[in-house]
């Protein structure tokens, strides 16, 4: 199992640390991390821990702190789960590395590294957002207001863009679910979301989760409880949803729903359990709905592992049921993702598709008849593969982007947001086409 290897690993860090042997013990993390042979010893292993220092920039809030506009995401060069707080085991979180510093009985062990070893988790605050930056965030005219929403699961903030040009008539409605380490702020300058909705004219929220409730801002999407309809965090971005829909015009019709990583994953939890809620929904770098439902599992689908069952649920009784009413959906996915493997691209869609295919057996709905296949590339030289699946009418219900050489970040992004891709093709323009 991959959480046993790294348990394991990190056992024989901490003892070589507390035995004063930090050299060796970056040797046995950057073997746990990476997988490579255990580093040579001495100033060998010195040179070799300088040469291969894994960067961490972060920045320590307290567990009660949610300070967005300017809440400092992370940045990471390299990813993997991370870790709960109160749990000795990791939580798998699509974009963030396991936090070494919060190992339980542990908690120094980071810090003692940082020390002792130049480079290693060297601590870079994160800029503060120049005007440009809050001009994405906020474009001019438009406004950008903070909010919560409380229920029997919990609470959830959220910030909702409402365009400039605004007139009091119905709109669309995007839900956009941020992936871990990042926030709403985050996730709109680099998706350029806010920017676009003034073009499309459509209100945009961002629910944010909590700290306390993932330490690394992840939405649990691999959990049991956060996989069923009417209970867990689903019910809460749901909530969220509706409160927007009671106190501005929007469009029931054009409620739609999307998310990056960990949030590519909880959007697909919430297009599975909420289909007569959300009109499409947007997939980036995600997880198919419910083939986790334990740490292990989770891990294993983030690798592309085997034993996913598709679509939908892999064996256990603690599964939830699928529904077998889905929406239209759109998928973004790198060939290069080291994070999320590709493969999960392919089960959104797989996942998907049959789910139209037993709406056309059980209901009035149409049914896919096929698949067209269309090479691309974009100026910047990114080339992509976009697959699209019609239903018996012709109407796109299911459409999926392979962006080449593209990594775990939002294609077409600024990067000015973490976790983004400038070099296209533009998944929000597209999203919300």
């Amino acid at each position: 199992m991959i959480n046993k290897k790294f348990a394991t690993g990190m056992r024989e860090a901490t003892r070589l640390t507390r035995a004063g042997q930090l050299q060796e013990a970056v040797g046995v993390i950057q073997r746990t991390l990476k997988g490579g042979p255990a580093p040579e010893s001495g100033t060998a292993a010195q040179r070799a821990a300088a040469d291969n220092a894994i960067e961490v920039h972060s920045r320590v809030l307290h567990d009660d702190q949610e300070t967005y506009p300017h809440d400092e995401p992370q940045r990471h060069s390299f990813s993997g789960p991370a870790a709960s707080p109160g749990h000795e085991k990791t939580d798998p979180g699509a974009d963030v590395p396991p936090h070494i510093g919060n190992l339980p009985s542990e908690a120094g062990l980071a810090e003692k590294l940082r020390r002792k070893l130049p480079g290693f988790g060297k601590s870079v605050p994160w800029p503060k957002p120049g005007r440009k930056q809050i001009q994405d965030i906020v474009p001019e005219g438009g406004r950008f207001v903070s909010g919560a929403y409380t229920s029997q699961a919990g609470k959830r903030k959220y910030k909702l863009y409402i365009p400039g040009s605004y007139e009091e008539k119905p709109l669309p409605l995007v839900v956009m679910l941020h992936g871990c380490t990042q926030n709403p702020d985050d996730f709109a300058a680099g998706t350029r979301m806010n920017m676009l909705a003034e073009e499309y004219q459509c209100l945009v929220v961002y629910p944010a989760q909590s700290r306390r409730a993932n330490i690394s801002k992840c939405w649990n999407w691999f959990q049991a409880a956060d996989q069923q309809r009417d209970g867990g965090e689903p019910s809460l971005i749901a909530g969220i949803t509706r409160r927007i829909m009671d106190s501005y015009p929007v469009d029931p019709r054009r409620v739609y729903v999307a998310g990056m990583s960990a949030g590519g994953a909880m959007a697909m939890t919430m297009a599975m359990t909420y289909p007569d809620l959300y009109a499409a929904v947007g997939v980036h770098s995600g997880i198919a709905y419910a083939v986790a439902h334990d740490l292990s599992s989770a891990y294993s689908a983030m690798k592309g592992g085997d034993g996913i069952t598709i679509p939908g649920h892999s064996a256990g009784a603690s599964t939830p049921q699928l529904h077998t009413t889905s929406v239209p959906a759109i998928v973004f996915h790198g060939d290069q993702d080291h994070t999320v493997h590709p493969c999960n691209g392919e089960q959104v869609i797989a996942q998907c598709a049959s789910s139209q295919a037993r709406r056309g057996e059980t209901s009035e709905g149409s049914t896919i008849t096929g698949e067209r296949v269309t090479p691309g590339q974009t100026p910047q030289g990114r080339s992509c593969t976009r697959t699209t699946y019609p239903d018996d009418s012709g109407q796109i219900v299911v459409e999926h982007w392979l962006i080449h050489g593209g990594g775990h970040a939002w294609s077409g992004g600024n990067p000015r947001g973490s976790f983004t891709d400038p070099h296209g093709p533009d998944a929000s323009k597209e999203m919300l086409r």
